[in-house]
């Protein structure tokens, strides 16, 4: 490939990045059918003909949006986690980092729009789902599983398991932050509930003696 192919390349991701970017802010502050191509357009600049040739359609853009604030939001969270020898401190490095994301605006703005539009677009929820928290609770289900056949931990089914700890920490207080109920957690709060959800579930798993 040559260079100016690559830069070129570069050039349209980058474009298509900021387009994305500034798709969020408008879609998480007005809703999906308030929302317009015109509206991304005064905020990133343009024209509607090169917002079409990328995502098709507004709803091509939204669909975009989610799926791709999805696998930024949650790869990090599974792809750059530590997998430490001690199952405790994979558990709760996991579960501070998972915390701090469901702590954020962009999540609480991913999540409210994918409620919105689940029933008009389900292709868009169930890909939300697929590349966000299933990938996570995959991931925590492998885990689990390792620790299983290691004697350390009984598990009859690692994947719901995992679920279950990824509930224990969602708790009702991330609705409330989704709805604007409640103020997010600070860093101290985080690692103190982080530490809480990780010893009840240890608890509920551990080996019989």
């Amino acid at each position: 490939m040559s260079q100016a192919v690559k830069s070129r390349r570069a050039d349209q991701d980058a474009r298509r990045t900021a387009i994305l970017d500034a798709a969020a802010e408008v879609f998480f502050e007005q809703g999906y059918a308030a929302a317009s191509i015109d509206a991304v357009i005064e905020r990133i600049g343009g024209s509607k003909r090169n917002i079409y040739s990328m995502f098709g359609s507004k709803e091509g853009l939204f669909i975009a949006l989610v799926t791709e604030n999805a696998r930024r939001l949650f790869d990090p969270l599974v792809n750059e986690g530590t997998v430490h020898k001690d199952l405790r401190e994979t558990l709760t490095d996991f579960a501070i980092r998972l915390l701090h994301l469901f702590m954020s605006r962009r999540m609480a703005g991913v999540y409210r729009v994918v409620v919105s539009e689940a029933a008009r677009l389900p292709d868009l929820a169930a890909s939300f789902y697929r590349n966000g928290p299933d990938l996570a609770a995959s991931w925590v289900a492998d885990i689990l599983a390792q620790a299983c056949a290691r004697g350390e931990i009984q598990v009859d089914d690692p994947k719901l398991a995992a679920q279950r700890f990824m509930g224990i920490l969602r708790g009702n207080l991330y609705m409330e932050i989704v709805l604007d109920l409640s103020r997010p957690m600070d860093s101290a709060e985080i690692d103190n509930t982080a530490r809480s959800a990780v010893d009840l579930f240890l608890n509920g798993v551990k080996t019989k003696s």
